[in-house]
């Protein structure tokens, strides 16, 4: 059954990692959530189209092992899950570098 889950068990790691940028850096990021599926949303409806396109033609597949049984359109739950995980964690990610940059500027005086 954990077998199963390795996927899934991977974007929740990636949210654990990256869910706490928000508040610990007080950003926006989820407090704009249509700003968010502005950006994530265009981009994972692409993506999610070229790999129901490549799985359908054999160019690649999804180990059974490794996902979840539910398929929609060929793919597993947990790819579609990645097209906003991954994102979201690179947009927390990116405004989190960003604040610790300032602040770290501030405090040395950088740019006065």
């Amino acid at each position: 059954m954990l077998r199963h889950g390795a996927y899934a068990a991977m974007l929740l790691f990636v949210l654990v990692g990256c869910l706490p940028l928000h508040r610990v850096y007080r950003l926006s990021v989820l407090r704009q959530p249509r700003r968010l599926l502005l950006a994530v949303l265009p981009v994972a409806v692409v993506f999610a189209a070229w790999d129901i396109a490549a799985t359908a033609a054999g160019h690649w597949h999804f180990d059974p092992a490794q996902t979840m049984d539910v398929r929609v359109a060929g793919l597993p739950l947990e790819e579609y899950a990645f097209f906003l995980v991954i994102p979201l964690a690179g947009i927390l990610t990116y405004e989190a570098v960003g604040v610790a940059r300032e602040r770290h500027r501030r405090r040395s005086g950088v740019g006065s």
